[in-house]
């Protein structure tokens, strides 16, 4: 495995990811049909997949997940001018997470439920851009909330989160730090409404109020005011209750925020559906990881050359045309190029005549 360095790794899951492989025996037999074409590529040697599994296995994954984390930065420079037309001059982040369902007997150090198997992939986005600056990797059984404990917010910045995250005790803990919240409240939520606001109800706002929490624990680890914005969401026929430390956003810029948090929820759909963080080429936990931080750097390189390059395509038709294009020797730009070019229906001039 010395001879088999992390840039052959990392290129040889990019290219399953890229091009969908099955498993390692797939990505060994499409390598090999294009050996002559690997060291283009940057293969320094032919790709084996018992070599490519002892890397999975025993090299270590957080020498992918800090690539990602330059590539991150790398994004978020790109995509720091992203308005989300709100006029808003704070950072803001959507914290959420998703699962990925595991086989117990397959994975056994994923603990989930008893008979089931899972990993979390938890993920703070900056909203700009869509880009996640934050991913921790664990196994099925870490709570979302605990998450908090490890994120650190410049001050001013706007934090949104779904009611997985309401723990009274760390939203308190960010109000101490100058960050705010906005979530989504719980229906027990028990609370005395100290002042309400006027509000336009034509603009979905149902009320915007001051409170104070009346539970014996949520008054305890939460002892400050807290505004309370209900919101009618004409779409889905719903009412939404949201909790924020922000009192001078608008009640509609408070919704309007939260709706924003759904981009989180689209990138989970994204990379489950385009890349392969369902189904692995290794059951341990560094080649699991290993696979979902290649998974992750390969969307933002694409992100990164869609914003450098221009591109107009979104990031799904950037990866259809790269799967079908990685062996050829033409200039990038000339693979995204729009033309017109139409095969011709003229008559073969070789072709001889039956009749």
């Amino acid at each position: 495995m010395q001879s088999f360095s992390c840039w052959d790794q990392f290129l040889s899951m990019a290219f399953a990811q890229l091009t969908g492989r099955r498993g390692l025996r797939d990505i060994e037999a499409s390598l090999g049909a294009q050996r002559h074409k690997l060291y283009h590529m940057g293969f320094s040697s032919l790709v084996k997949r018992g070599t490519l599994a002892a890397a999975n296995q025993n090299r270590d994954c957080r020498i992918y997940q800090d690539f990602a984390h330059c590539l991150i930065d790398i994004a978020l420079q790109l995509y720091a001018d992203e308005d989300l037309g709100l006029e808003l001059k704070q950072t803001v982040y959507a914290l959420d997470s998703t699962t990925i369902d595991l086989c117990l007997s397959l994975f056994p150090w994923a603990e989930f439920r008893r008979s089931k198997g899972a990993v979390k992939l938890h993920t703070l986005m900056d909203l700009q851009g869509s880009i996640p600056v934050f991913i921790d990797i664990t196994s099925g059984k870490v709570h979302d909330v605990n998450i908090l404990e490890r994120l650190c917010f410049y001050p001013g910045a706007i934090v949104v989160m779904d009611r997985a995250y309401l723990d009274y005790l760390r939203l308190f803990r960010l109000t101490q730090n100058a960050v705010f919240f906005i979530i989504r409240a719980k229906k027990n939520l028990k609370f005395r409404r100290l002042y309400s606001r006027p509000v336009d109800k034509s603009s979905g706002v149902q009320c915007d109020q001051s409170i104070v929490l009346t539970g014996y624990y949520p008054r305890r680890y939460y002892p400050q005011q807290l505004r309370r914005v209900k919101y009618y969401d004409k779409e889905k026929g719903k009412n939404f209750v949201f909790l924020t430390n922000n009192f001078q956003l608008s009640a509609k810029t408070v919704a309007d925020l939260y709706k924003y948090r759904w981009q989180i929820e689209l990138f989970f759909k994204w990379i489950k559906q385009h890349l392969r963080i369902k189904s692995f080429y290794g059951t341990s936990a560094n080649a699991v990881k290993t696979q979902i931080w290649i998974a992750i750097s390969v969307y933002l390189l694409a992100a990164i050359m869609k914003k450098r390059l221009n591109l107009e395509q979104d990031l799904y038709t950037i990866l259809q045309i790269l799967s079908v294009t990685l062996f050829e020797k033409v200039h990038i730009l000339q693979v995204f190029e729009k033309s017109d070019y139409t095969i011709s229906s003229r008559d073969n001039p070789n072709q001889l005549l039956l009749l």
